[in-house]
């Protein structure tokens, strides 16, 4: 949910800061992270849990591109931390269902931070 809130602000920001190239690329970055919330929800629901969610990461001022991307870079490499930590748990746990769902979720979000990376190289 604060990756849906960073991108989608960041976005917005984008927007009136004229880089519409940049803010389409947020947007897109937020409806991938509505897709993952979506998954995560489910597989709660499915094991008889509460969806609630928790307290929103702040989201740190930024003015320029390069500070937004190391904002995200950060954000990215603490769920790619998460969610290896996460699928290892359920692997360890027999929870074969969360182990595929946190593995998966894994792989596209070592993507978004690859994506990121290659993105600050090209503004250097």
């Amino acid at each position: 949910m604060s990756a849906i809130q960073y991108y989608t602000t960041q976005s917005n920001l984008c927007k009136i800061w004229g880089l519409e190239s940049a803010a389409s690329k947020f947007e897109e970055e937020a409806k991938e992270e509505f897709d993952h919330a979506s998954r995560l929800i489910n597989f709660m629901l499915k094991l008889g849990l509460t969806a609630s969610t928790t307290q929103l990461k702040s989201i740190p001022k930024t003015r320029t591109l390069k500070e937004i991307l190391i904002v995200d870079w950060q954000l990215e490499k603490d769920v790619v931390e998460l969610y290896s930590d996460a699928s290892q748990y359920c692997l360890n746990s027999g929870l074969i269902h969360g182990y595929e769902l946190f593995n998966a979720l894994l792989e596209e979000e070592k993507h978004h931070l690859k994506s990121i990376e290659k993105w600050m190289l090209e503004l250097n």
